[in-house]
């Protein structure tokens, strides 16, 4: 009797944890790595800027700058986009405040920024639930962009 009873408790003990193994899933990657990671996010960035470049509406912005500044423009936008998706990146630009002060930025041209944003998301195929993720992470920079 003493012998079924121990394996009884065995075979109870194998069910719980094999169950709880079952209802137990792999946790979902960072925003970062369904990105594609470094590489994912300078793709990305790459595009937005070539869309930004020739968009009417803020291409002006963009055009003037010189290779340099351009290089320099993507590096702090993938730095900060891979740091705010969960990556190994540290953003070490200025804030958004100090960076577009003096650029009279306008609701319309935050609009046309973040349409040519969701092209290049478009463009690498980035699934909509990331990429409301990733609008959702840089949205609350708009009141330091907008009006300065």
């Amino acid at each position: 009797m003493t012998r079924w009873l121990g394996w009884g408790m065995v075979l109870m003990m194998l069910t719980v944890t094999l169950g709880a193994c079952a209802t137990m899933s792999e946790p979902e990657p960072t925003l970062y790595k369904r990105l594609g990671g470094r590489e994912g996010i300078r793709g990305v960035v790459d595009d937005f800027v070539a869309f930004l470049v020739a968009d009417p509406r803020v291409k002006d912005r963009f055009t003037k700058l010189t290779p340099a500044q351009v290089e320099k423009l993507k590096t702090n936008a993938s730095d900060q986009i891979c740091d705010a998706t969960g990556g190994p990146c540290s953003y070490l630009g200025k804030d958004m405040k100090a960076a577009h002060t003096g650029m009279n930025i306008t609701e319309a041209d935050w609009s046309a920024t973040v349409e040519d944003l969701i092209k290049a998301l478009d463009k690498r195929n980035v699934a909509k639930k990331d990429q409301q993720e990733l609008i959702g992470l840089l949205a609350p920079m708009k009141k330091d962009i907008v009006g300065q």
